[in-house]
């Protein structure tokens, strides 16, 4: 009985200390989301570091810290290079919605709007009346997208370049320190648990680290691929090079977020095909052309690419994992989605090494 009543109290005691590093997670949760960016460069840079330590000139060797900094410069410049190739597509897209007459662009697609029309007056029995469906989307889109609209969405872009900017300079400081010493992210987290419990969490660290590092690698690899996919048919198509690589690049960020995310992008990218249409088709067909493509792309995706990438490799059941995207879309909308299958993962693999006693945790995590 006393033994009984004092693994109860284990159990609580566990639930409670659980408890608390969640709400601490929560509480801090941009400091969290800047360590974990750092561990996850940190992973990737570090076999960069070990082989620049390896470099000797005579006597002298390349010192940890100096292979740590050449490390991080090379990584920051890999990501301004790829994001100096699509930051004019954008800015250009941008001017062009600025001063974008949608009056014009809308009578290319008139017709198949006062079909719209009439089917809506006959549907709803609804009186004859000089009221334009053109006019009223033409109206409504011009009071969202103008210059006053693009003002507050500059201002708006000035306080996240801010934000950017102090991101920027957490994860470079945080992830230097992180390749000069190897397993500081390890004493970090294991100092937050009772010694007892240390090679618990190191296990559990090390299968987070290899779970979470296929993950990122797989989902940069899947973006990668339907960014120059989607891009190649476009251009096959005849759409111009800037527009088929910002629907290209828009679908392949977008398809980070998932399920939400490639509808939003489809959405820009049929939104781009009316506003320029590809030369030599109408608006009707160039939409045709980009919805037909998108969905034999994401099918292929959905059923070749994505198994692998979302249960293969976090080593979760493809069910278990929509219902964890979609309760945490519920929670916390796009963000929530975002980070669902990576917080997941992490969860599962402490609920192993700490409360496999429970059937529902051992069925949960056994292909962990």
């Amino acid at each position: 009985m006393a033994e009984t009543r004092q693994n109860v109290w284990k159990y609580v005691a566990g639930v409670l200390l659980t408890a608390a590093i969640l709400f601490l997670i929560w509480y801090f949760s941009s400091v969290v989301i800047y360590i974990l960016v750092s561990a996850v460069l940190a992973i990737v840079g570090r076999p960069l570091v070990k082989h620049i330590s390896r470099i000797r000139i005579g006597r002298w060797s390349v010192p940890r810290w100096l292979a740590a900094f050449v490390t991080l410069l090379v990584i920051w410049v890999v990501f301004a290079a790829v994001f100096s190739l699509f930051i004019p597509l954008v800015a250009n897209k941008m001017y062009q919605l600025a001063t974008l007459d949608f009056s014009s662009v809308l009578k290319t697609v008139e017709e198949p709007i006062m079909r719209a029309q009439e089917y809506l007056h006959t549907i709803f029995m609804m009186p004859d009346s000089k009221v334009s469906l053109s006019d009223i989307i033409a109206t409504s889109l011009s009071q969202i997208i103008d210059y006053d609209t693009l003002n507050t969405a500059f201002s708006s872009i000035i306080n996240i370049g801010i934000s950017f900017f102090i991101a920027f300079f957490s994860i470079s400081f945080i992830t230097f320190f992180f390749l000069k010493e190897d397993g500081l992210f390890y004493s970090m987290v294991k100092a937050m648990f009772p010694q007892r419990y240390q090679d618990n969490v190191t296990r559990a660290l090390d299968k987070i680290t290899i779970l979470l590092s296929r993950y990122f690698t797989g989902i940069l690899a899947e973006s990668a691929i339907l960014m120059i996919v989607i891009s190649l048919i476009m251009k096959i198509f005849g759409m111009r090079t800037e527009d088929a690589f910002f629907i290209g690049l828009v679908m392949g960020v977008m398809n980070v977020i998932p399920y939400a995310g490639p509808v939003m992008g489809g959405v820009v990218s049929v939104f781009v095909g009316i506003v320029t249409p590809i030369e030599g088709y109408t608006v009707g067909h160039t939409v045709a052309i980009i919805v037909c493509s998108l969905l034999v792309v994401k099918c292929l995706d959905d059923f070749v690419l994505q198994p692998t990438l979302y249960s293969e490799r976090v080593k979760a059941h493809p069910l278990e994992v929509f219902l964890v995207i979609l309760l945490a879309g519920s929670l916390a909308g796009v963000v929530g989605m975002l980070l669902a299958i990576p917080s997941y993962t992490v969860l599962r693999v402490f609920a192993k090494e700490f409360f496999s006693q429970f059937s529902l945790v051992r069925k949960l995590t056994k292909e962990v």
